[in-house]
């Protein structure tokens, strides 16, 4: 009778790890952010650019695992363009006001674009509050797992960014730090780096850029509770 109590406690608990295993929380991937300023900087250069550069920015989540409001999104992919008033991230200003267009998956059905909508906004509500269009496109995202800093994104022929890792040679005063967060929440080990491509050709925001060199972007994995 012992034997059989043992036996049932011990199957017991080797269940538990699988029913806790069954049903995954939150939603998780990767992803990419770049701004019309340095982010990894010294003062004086951010001080050079604070009111003058620095208000757009583009970011850009792919979903690896989850699902958004019931709606499972692995696979898909995401891209907001942000043009704001004022230095985004500035920390003595207020450099909201902004205006957002969002890019969904071309190959996310009717559900899975509107849940792409909200998962964006709730990662940024501030910035994506206003968006003036949202567009479906071919979503190129890559990211190398091996060598933080490195990633490539394409959204049809709107959107082009590719970054690289922050070399010795990019420092110019010696004293550089993040000085600009991550636009975005929920982030998991963000890196900054270098874009050597960066581009917006749309036609909502009053404003395209073609950028290249700058310590502007970030590369990050993301982990964000489902509602």
């Amino acid at each position: 009778m012992k034997t059989r109590i043992l036996a049932l406690g011990l199957a017991a608990a080797l269940a538990a790890p699988v029913l806790t295993q069954a049903a995954p929380k939150g939603i998780t991937g990767e992803y990419m952010e770049f701004r019309s300023a340095d982010v990894y900087t010294g003062p004086c250069f951010a001080n050079g650019e604070m009111n003058v550069a620095g208000r757009n920015a583009l970011l850009a989540w792919h979903v690896r695992d989850g699902q958004w409001s019931g709606v499972r999104l692995a696979g898909l992919s995401v891209v907001a363009v942000v043009r704001a008033s004022n230095t985004l991230g500035e920390r003595y200003g207020d450099a909201l006001q902004a205006r957002a267009v969002l890019i969904v998956d071309q190959r996310a059905t009717p559900a899975e674009r509107a849940a792409l909508v909200k998962f964006a906004q709730a990662q940024a509500p501030d910035l994506l509050a206003k968006v003036v269009a949202i567009e479906a496109q071919p979503i190129r995202f890559q990211v190398d797992r091996q060598d933080p800093g490195l990633g490539t994104l394409e959204a049809g022929n709107l959107v082009e960014l590719k970054t690289r890792a922050v070399e010795m040679k990019d420092m110019f005063c010696h004293n550089e730090e993040v000085y600009y967060p991550p636009l975005a929440a929920h982030l998991d080990h963000a890196v900054p780096a270098v874009e050597t491509e960066s581009a917006y050709k749309g036609n909502h925001l009053d404003a395209t850029w073609n950028d290249s060199g700058r310590r502007s972007s970030f590369v990050a994995g993301f982990r964000a509770p489902s509602p």
